[in-house]
């Protein structure tokens, strides 16, 4: 039997993280983050926001952006860690505590979406 790395899927997840983080994040922080609290652009009412989330196809584009952002931060902080810090030996401890926190974070990510619609 052929022992497959999981090496190559993780490097998938980090990449479709990051082009979907770098594309979509600073829209969505400059809007709720800066333009709507500070009054320059006009706020959507709690009614067009609560039946925009009851699409599913909106949970599921947020979702999307939320899991493969962990899973770029994962990735990134398990390399920086291993190759930036030397941390060579804590390796496995690294990528199993880094990678989970993604895990646990999508199911998270995952329940609130489900509660919102």
């Amino acid at each position: 039997m052929i022992k497959r790395h999981p090496e190559p899927l993780l490097w998938v997840l980090f990449s479709a993280g990051g082009m979907l983080s770098g594309m979509l994040m600073p829209a969505l922080i400059l809007m709720f983050g800066i333009a709507y609290p500070l009054g320059w652009v006009t706020p959507p009412r709690y009614e067009q926001m609560a039946g925009l989330m009851a699409n599913p196809i909106v949970r599921l584009a947020l979702f999307g952006l939320i899991a493969l952002s962990l899973f770029h931060w994962a990735h990134r902080f398990r390399h920086t860690l291993y190759d930036g810090l030397q941390i060579k030996h804590l390796n496995e401890v690294v990528a199993v505590v880094s990678y989970g926190a993604a895990v646990v974070g999508s199911g998270l990510a995952a329940y609130l979406l489900w509660q919102v619609g």
